[in-house]
């Protein structure tokens, strides 16, 4: 291990996700599903805001016209950026009360990809959406947790993962079409002991090399675009949940965390989970694309 990760935010989330940074604004958005709040952090300033829900939000999008694109429980939502509901765009094609959204991220064209989670863990009865203005449409089905979402600098590759299969895939990606085809292995984990580490959330760099944040692992990964592990770094927090790049050079990177359902022990030994973590990178990060309804 090289570089760690150091607390940028004690925001003790239950479950912190979808770390999302807005150039625009220098902010860095991010959710707590299980507290059901949208949080706004602006490192410079160290101002700290959150929006109270009604339900869990599990990921979210900064729209190109303004507001939110948001996967709230009961289904897809244009939501204001006081976080009001404007509209539902498409309801929850599952069973809401066992499959909520989780894990999402826009295309290099302004679509959004959002996928589920199977709650009970019982039936692999998750799968991965595409939103855009033509509605919902699935994806890849037969998951357990949908997770791990990126795409490459080029936008020809699409990374996704099943977090309880330990496994992140690579698809080829159709920009213009938005189709995924071609599902493959690109990274397999497997667990050492007592290590669990999972892929959760996954961002890629410049260099086209895939990160992602492993749950119960404590550290985040960075791999090659041949699959290759290149590196791994120590986070203080033992369930680490999603990356992003950010900062005006886009090379700090930033991890969420989860604190919820932790031993009273570990949360003594690793007092700042549910926090935010940041690192300096050498290589830049993507920007990420804003949800366009046109598209």
């Amino acid at each position: 291990m090289t570089a760690t990760f150091s607390l940028a935010l004690d925001a003790r989330c239950a479950l912190g996700e979808c770390p999302v940074w807005s150039l625009a604004e220098k902010a860095l958005y991010f959710v707590d599903i299980k507290g059901m709040k949208l949080h706004r952090f602006e490192p410079e300033a160290k101002a700290h805001s959150t929006i109270g829900l009604s339900e869990e939000i599990g990921c979210f999008a900064i729209r190109k016209d303004g507001g939110f694109v948001a996967g709230l429980r009961s289904g897809v939502w244009h939501l204001s950026k006081e976080g009001e509901r404007i509209a539902m765009l498409a309801p929850n094609p599952e069973p809401a009360a066992t499959n909520r959204f989780n894990d999402g991220r826009t295309d290099p064209r302004g679509r959004f990809f959002l996928g589920t989670i199977d709650e009970p863990k019982a039936g692999r009865t998750a799968s991965l959406y595409r939103f855009d203005k033509a509605g919902i449409a699935k994806v890849e089905g037969g998951l357990s947790t949908s997770n791990g979402l990126a795409f490459s600098p080029d936008g020809r590759t699409m990374y996704h993962s099943d977090t309880p299969a330990f496994t992140i895939y690579a698809y080829d990606y159709d920009a213009e079409t938005g189709e995924a085809t071609n599902r493959r292995v690109f990274v397999r984990l497997e667990p050492r002991g007592d290590d669990r580490g999972r892929p959760d959330g996954g961002a890629v760099d410049a260099e086209g090399c895939y990160w992602t944040a492993l749950y119960e692992g404590g550290r985040v990964q960075r791999y090659s675009p041949q699959g290759e592990l290149l590196a791994e770094h120590e986070v203080p927090a033992r369930c680490t949940t999603m990356v992003a790049f950010g900062g005006d050079d886009m090379r700090t990177l930033y991890v969420t965390s989860a604190r919820d359902g932790r031993s009273e022990e570990e949360l003594a030994d690793l007092p700042h989970s549910g926090g935010v973590f940041s690192m300096r990178c050498d290589v830049p990060g993507l920007a990420e694309p804003l949800f366009d309804p046109k598209v």
